[in-house]
């Protein structure tokens, strides 16, 4: 079964732009170092819910919309290996800066999950 890593991110929508650009260079380089896919989603129906929802999640703020991605490897160990790799990639070094990103990195949430269903 596959490993993945999740990844919920709130974008203000004059940012969309530069983050698909960001997204396509970053899933260049994950691909390029293992990665099986890399995904990135842009809300379409995701409404506030009663308890908890992902505007609730990220505090969505007025203009701003949420994007979910994720990552599939073959294995957790591939995973680590790969992100060890990627994180020293230097061809994303602009990119980890904070105030860089098209986003509010303090409201991004993520994690690993293990497959347990695939079909």
């Amino acid at each position: 079964m596959h490993y993945v890593d999740g990844f919920v991110v709130p974008v203000p929508k004059r940012n969309v732009a530069a983050y698909r650009r960001m997204a396509r260079k970053a899933g260049k380089v994950w691909r390029e170092h293992g990665a099986v896919s890399f995904t990135e989603c842009a809300a379409d129906d995701v409404k506030p819910g009663k308890v908890t929802s992902f505007p609730q999640a990220v505090k969505l703020k007025q203009g701003e919309t949420v994007v979910f991605s994720f990552i599939v490897y073959k294995s957790r160990r591939d995973r680590d290996r790969i992100t060890a790799k990627v994180m020293k990639d230097p061809r994303l070094a602009k990119m980890m800066n904070p105030k860089a990103m098209p986003f509010d990195g303090k409201r991004m949430f993520w994690g690993g999950f293990r497959a347990i269903v695939e079909l």
